[in-house]
């Protein structure tokens, strides 16, 4: 029986190893929120082993990883997420990748995102600085698109996301759909990846893996 994991965000950032089964080796960064206008919700994060992968029920944001999955060159990473109900807003969640020093001060990592409301975005992660559609040719700014799954009658959604790693290029993927493209050398592409949900949601992730 899969032990069920409480971990509390106490501070404004907050690393923990994950050790039970099915999620030994992972650890998560909690992000809290500092706007009086968007709080984070009340309780600890909970990440567990969940079928074929993996359940996070986030009041706080938070990025998941284990240190020993990288990817370097050209690859395709895969994530199949699941939201488990629509949250009061609109939050992101999705896949992280090119991470380096994910539990440190200079943390550095690309994140390809999705939310219930059908939209996406591409961010990339400098220590406590996020670039945000600033500058397009680099990152792309939240933008609509019909292959993002929205939330059924049931209060769920599947969307099954992919990056793919080439050898001049990136190709971001949602349910088999291109929804955006960059250089490679626009964003961080080698190191380790994983994945990111941000707070108020419940989602689920199965079949995240590396293929060349």
């Amino acid at each position: 029986m899969t032990r069920r994991l409480a971990i509390a965000a106490l501070a404004a950032l907050c690393i923990v190893p994950l050790a039970a089964q099915g999620t030994k080796g992972w650890k998560l960064r909690a992000d809290r929120s500092t706007s009086a206008s968007d709080p984070d919700a009340a309780g600890a994060i909970q990440f567990m082993a969940m079928g074929a992968g993996f359940h996070a029920v986030n009041p706080q944001a938070a990025v998941f990883w284990n240190p020993a999955n990288t990817a370097a060159g050209s690859y395709t990473l895969k994530g199949s997420f699941k939201l488990m109900k629509p949250s009061g807003h609109t939050n992101f969640y999705g896949l992280v990748f090119g991470g380096a020093d994910l539990d440190g001060p200079k943390q550095a990592y690309t994140y390809f995102l999705v939310a219930q409301d059908g939209s996406w975005l591409l961010k990339t992660r400098n220590g406590d600085e996020v670039v945000r559609g600033s500058n397009p040719a680099d990152v792309a700014p939240k933008s609509a698109n019909a292959a993002v799954a929205k939330p059924g009658a049931d209060g769920t959604s599947v969307n099954n996301l992919e990056v793919r790693v080439q050898a001049d290029k990136v190709d971001y993927v949602v349910n088999g759909a291109v929804v955006h493209s960059t250089p490679k050398s626009a964003v961080r592409t080698d190191g380790i990846y994983g994945f990111r949900v941000n707070h108020q949601l419940e989602v689920t992730v199965e079949g995240l893996a590396v293929s060349k």
